[in-house]
């Protein structure tokens, strides 16, 4: 990419976050208003990919009812080696949701919730405010998500960014620790022309600056299809998984992990996902889990 074209780039998502931040603040005039929510509308179309979005294009949504009643019967061991009783429902939303009627979620039964933050190092959710406080007010667990790009910078660097845009961590039981989503490379390669080695250096440079600055290691979201092609490490003893499989079992798991802690079970008609345990333990993760 040449240096007036990088510019460029970083310009035009510099004025469209601007535009949502003033919009999301109420400081337009209507029109201005419509204005900066076109601009905003673009700039997500362009730049926000939803975690799943690429396993979706790639593998397919083949989830039935059949996979709304896997994901509610509980699997194992949950996170902290205590027997899952019970699961939890809750979503996961980006820019594309815009401003989202939580009341309405809850009423669904939703009780947790991640919202996309940033990707890269130059894309921040300009509607992130809305959906992480949102869910937050109306009595939902809530944390935030980092769509990776591992071509483009360090895990360290993409780590700090996720981080300074809404990514960290509270012990208040009603933060949820950061998550990594890995998937399909939405620009190219399946494995961002990583070898699988490099991925894993990749992930841990990552996983291992979010864990120095919070005390918390990141979930990881990933598909087993992916992971098997672009991954040699194993994670499984400090990374919590968020697995996604758009079927009606959540079926093998990445290399060593014997239990999930989440599940992406749909995309349809918002991402749907499932906690592996019951809502106590959910708020022990959201508090003591290391």
């Amino acid at each position: 990419m040449s240096t007036f074209s990088r510019r460029r780039g970083q310009l035009t998502a510099a004025v469209c976050v601007a535009a949502a931040a003033a919009l999301l603040s109420g400081l337009c005039t209507p029109a201005g208003a419509a204005e900066s929510a076109a601009s905003v509308d673009a700039y997500v179309a362009e730049h926000d990919h939803a975690m799943g979005s690429q396993i979706r294009r790639v593998e397919g949504d083949q989830s039935t009812q059949d996979s709304r009643a896997a994901a509610s019967r509980p699997q194992g061991l949950n996170l902290d080696g205590v027997a899952a009783t019970a699961t939890v429902e809750g979503i996961d939303v980006s820019g594309y949701q815009g401003n989202v009627d939580w009341n309405s979620y809850w009423g669904q039964g939703k009780r947790f919730a991640y919202v996309k933050a940033t990707e890269n190092v130059n894309y921040v959710n300009p509607y992130f405010a809305q959906q992480y406080n949102g869910s937050y007010n109306v009595g939902m667990i809530r944390g935030a998500y980092h769509f990776a790009t591992p071509n483009t910078s360090s895990g360290a660097a993409q780590a700090n960014y996720f981080l300074a845009h809404g990514g960290g961590w509270s012990g208040d039981g009603k933060t949820l620790p950061g998550a990594l989503d890995m998937e399909y490379n939405p620009y190219g390669a399946t494995c961002y022309g990583l070898s699988a080695a490099a991925m894993t250096a990749w992930i841990k440079d990552f996983s291992d600056t979010y864990h120095a600055r919070t005390s918390k290691w990141p979930a990881i979201y990933t598909s087993t299809s992916w992971w098997s092609q672009c991954v040699s490490g194993d994670f499984s003893s400090t990374n919590p998984l968020w697995v996604a499989r758009y079927a009606s079992s959540v079926g093998a798991l990445p290399f060593n992990w014997g239990v999930y802690t989440f599940w992406q079970y749909s995309s349809s008609p918002i991402d749907q996902d499932s906690f592996n345990g019951a809502y106590d333990r959910l708020q022990v993760f959201a508090t003591n889990h290391d």
